[in-house]
């Protein structure tokens, strides 16, 4: 099924009679294409995408299901909006209400004929299970991730600064076939891993440091995602048996990951292990969000989440326990759930590395 037609079926279900779709990562999944920039208005009587003439001839060569016409300075897109609205006999017209400003909705709802209805719910539920070629992106996105982090292993020396590692760390998932950033990527060390999403700084490496790389690389516009804490010259024997608590409990969430669990089951399946190991109060976050156009999409594995998880969807695995102004440890791999387990794809290994 192309993608469309998935659009097709919230339209029934939701009783619409369109979908304007403002958010680049819908726009780029309903058309299969990334055009950057524009709106695109999909229903059962015919599709049009607008945009302005920076992006006029990549859209007319690579969108064949939508009629493609150009903003300018004498053509709004709420006049092409309001035409396609006419033609195609839109009266119930769904959109994006998380990507839309209040400014934005209310210019459109002043001059726009038809009555918005919000689903960005449903539409964000299209991308819950991946289809095999998306799959397939996933995967090259995090080989490409896995290699990166082998090549920045051989980088890494004391006296660098986090920041220094860091651009290593880019270089190099560029260099192995990236597209672009997944997100940007995280690199702390010593005392600065115990904040989950710390920022690199001027801090250098030091022997005895537990560094921390969480990262992903972009492969046509699927996204990969990774978390390694690995230690510098030596780790003390706390740092180690902090270290494979956080391993273990990664290992039963694993283990507990299959279609038909709830996110809330998965995430207490890793917890569990951490609280009984006496580190509860050192989890905060959630075990695992799902991924793919987005770096974090819905459902996720974490305690909110009552949900069974489906077959198809890719979810990250990610304990972690942090000790403030000591040190965090957070292991991370993405999974592909299925109906009797879990693929995990991430093939870097997990075993304590002490460059």
């Amino acid at each position: 099924m192309r993608n469309i037609e998935k659009y097709y079926a919230v339209m029934k279900e939701e009783q619409l009679d369109g979908i304007m779709l403002t958010s680049q990562v819908s726009r780029m999944y309903c058309a299969e294409f990334d055009v950057s920039e524009g709106i695109a208005i999909v229903s059962p009587k015919g599709n049009r995408y607008f945009t302005d003439s920076r992006y006029i001839e990549v859209a007319q060569k690579n969108l064949p299901e939508f009629g493609v016409e150009m903003v300018d300075s004498r053509t709004s897109y709420a006049m092409l909006l309001q035409k396609a609205i006419d033609d195609f006999g839109i009266q119930k017209l769904g959109f994006e209400e998380t990507f839309l400003t209040v400014a934005e909705f209310s210019a459109f709802d002043q001059k726009l004929s038809a009555t918005f209805v919000p689903c960005q719910k449903a539409i964000n539920k299209l991308r819950y299970v991946k289809e095999d070629w998306e799959l397939d992106r996933m995967n090259k996105a995090q080989a490409i991730t896995d290699q990166a982090f082998a090549e920045v292993l051989t980088r890494v020396h004391a006296g660098m600064t986090e920041k220094e590692l860091r651009t290593e760390l880019i270089y190099c998932m560029y260099k192995n076939g990236a597209d672009g950033l997944a997100f940007d990527p995280i690199v702390i060390s010593g005392p600065n891993t115990s904040m989950p999403h710390g920022v690199a700084g001027d801090r250098k490496l030091q022997a005895g440091d537990f560094i921390t790389m969480d990262f992903g690389a972009a492969y046509q516009g699927y996204c990969s995602d990774m978390t390694r804490t690995f230690a510098l010259g030596y780790a003390t024997e706390e740092m180690k048996r902090i270290y494979h608590i956080v391993l273990e409990a990664q290992l039963a969430g694993i283990a507990a990951t299959k279609a038909g669990v709830s996110g809330k089951a998965i995430d207490g399946a890793a917890r569990k292990v951490i609280e009984e190991a006496g580190y509860g109060d050192c989890f905060g976050h959630g075990y695992g969000h799902c991924l793919g156009l987005e770096i974090h999409e819905d459902p996720n594995c974490n305690l909110r989440n009552d949900s069974p998880m489906p077959a198809g969807a890719v979810s990250s695995a990610e304990p972690g326990i942090y000790i403030p102004d000591k040190f965090g440890v957070r292991i991370e791999d993405v999974v592909i759930i299925t109906e009797d387990g879990c693929i995990d794809i991430t093939k870097s290994d997990k075993r304590l590395i002490i460059v």
